[in-house]
């Protein structure tokens, strides 16, 4: 059963993680019709697959990096409010059920990398002459990306 769950939930977030990216890229908006289904069977079958295979240390892991992350980009929304918007936040306690399911590592690492392609991104933009300073990027994608890189490549 915790195998089947831990498959489940890598599903959820391939199906999930696709279509809010492809979403946000297009439209700048993380709907919570997505996010609110996303996130309670993450926070589910999470729970089943540590708890089936003896790792309650896991659930607590991926619980407190869901909750951590969650609450550092509310900070990030709460002070620049035209950069992270509340999609993102909301993203963030999904992906750090995630992360924080493997390791603190991989919180840090998923975030690092989530930060590098979006800045990464934004450059090219304004190189290209197609953005400014100012101009507004979809950073779900990027988180999206940044954990799956961190999730798949970490120790």
């Amino acid at each position: 059963m915790g195998l089947a769950a831990l498959i489940a939930s890598v599903l959820a977030y391939l199906y999930f993680g696709l279509r809010l990216a492809w979403t946000d890229a297009r439209t700048h908006l993380l709907p919570n019709r997505l996010m609110f289904p996303w996130a309670k069977w993450a926070v589910a079958l999470l729970i089943v697959a540590g708890l089936a295979h003896g790792a309650p240390d896991r659930v607590f892991g991926a619980l407190a990096g869901g909750v951590v992350l969650f609450g550092a980009y509310l900070l990030l929304h709460l002070v620049q409010r035209n950069g992270m918007g509340m999609g993102d936040v909301k993203l963030a306690f999904v992906l750090g059920l995630y992360l924080g399911f493997v390791s603190w590592w991989h919180v840090l690492w998923g975030t690092l990398l989530a930060f590098v392609l979006g800045s990464l991104f934004a450059l090219g933009g304004m190189i290209a002459g197609k953005m400014g300073r100012k101009s507004a990027i979809p950073f779900g994608p990027f988180m999206i990306v940044g954990a799956l890189v961190a999730l798949t490549i970490g120790r």
